[in-house]
């Protein structure tokens, strides 16, 4: 396979490399290689046309049972109907 040296990463980009490579527990080289795929176009479709995105994923299943409550406590006011509305 073919090596390529890429000079000029700024402390943003490399910051970013970085996170990518953690959170996917992958290389830097890996995560550098999936990022410049997708910027040629050339990563591999994923097969899920209808989903809006992924990016939160990694929170999912993380709450705690009292966070989870707290969190149904905050949005329950949008569960309630404004029968003044709807007459």
């Amino acid at each position: 396979m073919t090596q390529l040296t890429v000079r000029g990463f700024d402390e943003d980009l490399e910051r970013r490399l970085r996170e990518i490579a953690r959170r996917q527990g992958i290389s830097l080289n890996r995560a550098a290689l999936l990022l410049l795929r997708k910027g040629a176009g050339l990563d591999e479709p994923s097969g899920r046309a209808n989903v809006v995105g992924d990016s939160l994923d990694h929170l999912a299943g993380t709450w705690s049972e009292a966070e989870a409550q707290e969190f149904q406590r905050a949005v329950g006011v949008f569960e309630e109907v404004d029968r003044e509305l709807w007459q």
